[in-house]
């Protein structure tokens, strides 16, 4: 199956609600996007109203959406997201890497952050940050894709008391 690759899409509610019930079932499947299972979809919007508004027509953040090209079902999603700092504005933390748990394993995660990548060497970017919660593996993942590990806060992410992960800091150099 192949993926159809949005940037900056029509920010309707479907849309918007599409990406909010990603989210949701990838935080209950376990997914590490900024929840700990389970989360309803209230409480994805919470967040995700904050994530959107950086995406607004005359924000500094974009969107790109990948959609099952057969189906048109939406599949995966991430945004690029400005530090508001010009002295950084030659590189875009990746927030939100998702795919749809349904689709795990086939490779869509992959091509999601090759997309990712094509579309920052194209704005002219150098690099591309992200972060990752300990515990998952997601290290392993990002540095088959070419990031590398640049560091680590220990027991940064409290996702139950006794549970401490730390905070992984992956970079790309686009260079």
């Amino acid at each position: 199956m192949t993926l159809t690759f949005t940037l900056d899409p029509k920010p309707d509610p479907d849309l918007r609600t599409a990406v909010v019930r990603l989210w949701m079932d990838v935080s209950n499947a376990g997914g590490a996007v900024g929840f700990v299972p389970p989360v309803t979809e209230d409480q994805v919007w919470d967040s995700a109203d904050r994530q959107f508004a950086g995406t607004d027509p005359d924000g500094p953040d974009r969107l790109l959406v990948a959609h099952e090209t057969a189906t048109g079902r939406l599949v995966g999603v991430l945004f690029f997201e400005s530090m508001r700092f010009e002295l950084m504005e030659h590189w875009r933390t990746l927030k939100r890497v998702m795919v749809h748990p349904d689709f795990q394993g086939l490779g869509y995660g992959a091509q999601l952050l090759a997309e990712a990548e094509r579309v920052a060497r194209d704005w002219g970017l150098q690099s591309l940050r992200l972060t990752a919660r300990g515990g998952h593996g997601l290290e392993h993942f990002y540095a088959r894709s070419g990031y590398r590990e640049v560091g680590r806060v220990p027991a940064a992410i409290r996702v139950a008391p006794g549970d401490e992960r730390d905070e992984i800091t992956m970079w790309l150099d686009l260079r």
